[in-house]
Order: C-alpha cells, then sequence, then structure tokens
C-alpha cells in the first residue's frame, strides 16, 4: 500500500489517499491516533458502478461520524467502477436486471449471479489485502468492523474473515443463492439496516438472508421510505452499535 496524498480535514481529521497495486483508496484517522493509543476501524462499503469520487460526500460524512467516536475508516473503490477496469458481462447483467425491474419482474438467480458474484469474487480479496495493510500500520487497532456496500460483499467477508469482529450491512441489493448459505456462516454480531419500501431491493429476499445469518446477537433496523430515505438518526444507530462491540471494556 502507497499512501498518495495527506490532508488534515477541519474537524481534525487525517484523510490519505493510497494505491493498494492499481486499486485507489482512502484511510481516515482521528488526528489523535497513534502507536500509543490506537484506533479501531470500519472498513466502509459502497454500492458498486458508481465510483468512489462521486460517492465522496458520503463517504467524508461517514468517516466524521466514525471519527467522533474514535474509530478509522476506510474505503477501496470497487472492482469495476471509477477508472478500474469494467468487469466482463457486467453491463450486460445490469441492463439484463434494470428491463425486469422496469417491467415489474422479478430478475432471474441467473441474472443476479451474473451481476453481483463477479462483483463479489473480486472485492473480498482485495479487502483482506487493504486489512492486512492497515493492521500494520501503528496507529490501528486489531478491531475492525464492516459497513454498508453491496451485501452479499460484505456478508462473504465477514464469514471468512475472523478479524471482522461486528458488521453493519445495508439490505440495498440482490442477493445471490450462494450469499444464503455463507450467511449461516456468520456469526458475528450483526445490525442490518432495511429500507422497507425499498424499489429497487426484494424485501422477502433481505427478510430471508437475514433469518439465514447465524449471529446470535442481529438486529433488523427497518425504516419505512425508499433506498435513498435512510433517516439521518439510522446513522446514530449504528454507530452506537460499533461502539458497543468495537470500543475496549
Amino acid at each position: 500500500m502507497h499512501f498518495t496524498t495527506e490532508q488534515h480535514l477541519d474537524d481534525d481529521i487525517v484523510e490519505r489517499r493510497f494505491r493498494l497495486g492499481d486499486i485507489p483508496g482512502i484511510l481516515w484517522t482521528p488526528a489523535i491516533a497513534d502507536a500509543a493509543d490506537p484506533v479501531p476501524i470500519i472498513l466502509m462499503g459502497q454500492p458498486g458502478g458508481i465510483g468512489m469520487e462521486r460517492m465522496y460526500p458520503r463517504l467524508a460524512a461517514r468517516a466524521r461520524c466514525s471519527a467522533a467516536h474514535g474509530f478509522a475508516s476506510a474505503c477501496l473503490e470497487a472492482p469495476g467502477s471509477g477508472d478500474r477496469l469494467p468487469i466482463p458481462g457486467m453491463d450486460q447483467a445490469r441492463n439484463q436486471l434494470r428491463s425486469a425491474v422496469f417491467a415489474g419482474e422479478k430478475p432471474s438467480t441467473d441474472v443476479i449471479d451474473a451481476l453481483i458474484l463477479p462483483l463479489v469474487d473480486r472485492a473480498v480479496p482485495e479487502w483482506q489485502s487493504a486489512l492486512d495493510e492497515f493492521l500494520r500500520l501503528p496507529e490501528i487497532a486489531d478491531r475492525v468492523g464492516f459497513s454498508g456496500g453491496v451485501i452479499a460483499i460484505a456478508t462473504r467477508l465477514t464469514a471468512i474473515d475472523s478479524r471482522i469482529s461486528a458488521a453493519g450491512l445495508f439490505a440495498g441489493s440482490f442477493i445471490p443463492r450462494s450469499t444464503l448459505e455463507e450467511a449461516r456462516q456468520v456469526t458475528n454480531p450483526l445490525h442490518v439496516l432495511l429500507q422497507w419500501d425499498d424499489e429497487g431491493n426484494d424485501r422477502e429476499a433481505s427478510l430471508e438472508l437475514f433469518d439465514a445469518f447465524a449471529s446470535k446477537e442481529k438486529t433488523l433496523y427497518a425504516n419505512m421510505g425508499g433506498h435513498t430515505g435512510v433517516p439521518e438518526f439510522a446513522g446514530d444507530d449504528a454507530a452506537r452499535f460499533f461502539a458497543r462491540h468495537l470500543t475496549m471494556r
């Protein structure tokens, strides 16, 4: 991992851009974090296909919220997004899914798999490599959360990487059937946000996935409203969830 820029934001946060090989990312840390007082880190997922720069205002706001609770946070450019090479077949799968949704039809499992699984297969190893690098930094503690993003990515990463202590998931993307099997391996504390009237999400599939998680502590946090109608106070509840599970007792 190679840091390319560093700046201090006005609320005493250090923002460092980096490249992990050819993958761009951003790491935010409270300015007070150091080797004597390392801080937990939250890995911030984001939707596929939008790009880190377009998402920057929302990502930076999430990073400020994390820093206010004493946490570092980081994001990676998703596979096929930003200036990264497209994933073969992704545009075709996305168009097929949109056609089904606009026609009022349920997308087929083959279309969902073609859209989501190549993203998961690429993103999860990249997050693991990035986490290797973050945990080598003296100011970062080995207490790790994952927040948001494509829920299938978060599910697989949480299932296979024991370094993830807790996960806050957003049930706002389509779910391959294999993700249900992976969910049965997840035992970490979970906070799952569901927008009840999300026009682009299969509510029943989201509820089925929540039921499949094997975690003894899991909370479904449902709000009325569409995909972009998440209330501001929902972030406060997610922050309290991470504070419970990442803060040293």
